[in-house]
């Protein structure tokens, strides 16, 4: 069976993993889930992710998740645009979430980045997810 949304199915891995206080927890590898994580860890939602190759065009994401006094850092992690209906936005119009308190992250053509970079350097795209 297929997988129609691979970015949506790693957020609700986070999602459950966090909800049930796991330290790691474990999602196929892509190139668009590992620019995401890049964006979580260096936003300092996530402590890290390791990646590993079983050969085979089989790789697999370890994920580390990132507590603070027992509590999930990350609170709400939700997929916006998805398979059946794509969230595109303009520089002037990117979402904040929780009056800047939280990120959305997006897909632009200069590469998979938070909203506030993508303000900084004036670009648009995609909305993939927004964490708080």
């Amino acid at each position: 069976m297929t997988m129609t949304d691979p970015l949506g199915d790693m957020l609700t891995r986070i999602r459950n993993g966090a909800a049930r206080r796991k330290n790691t927890v474990s999602t196929p590898a892509s190139k668009l889930r590992a620019r995401v994580l890049d964006v979580l860890q260096a936003e300092g939602y996530i402590r890290g992710y390791t990646e590993t190759d079983f050969g085979n065009g089989k790789a697999e994401i370890e994920i580390e998740l990132k507590y603070y006094e027992g509590a999930s850092v990350i609170r709400e992690i939700g997929r916006v645009s998805k398979p059946g209906r794509r969230v595109y936005v303009s520089v002037k119009s990117i979402p904040q979430v929780a009056n800047g308190l939280g990120i959305t992250i997006l897909s632009t053509p200069k590469g998979v980045m938070a909203d506030h970079q993508a303000r900084e350097q004036n670009v648009g795209g995609e909305v993939l997810c927004s964490v708080f």
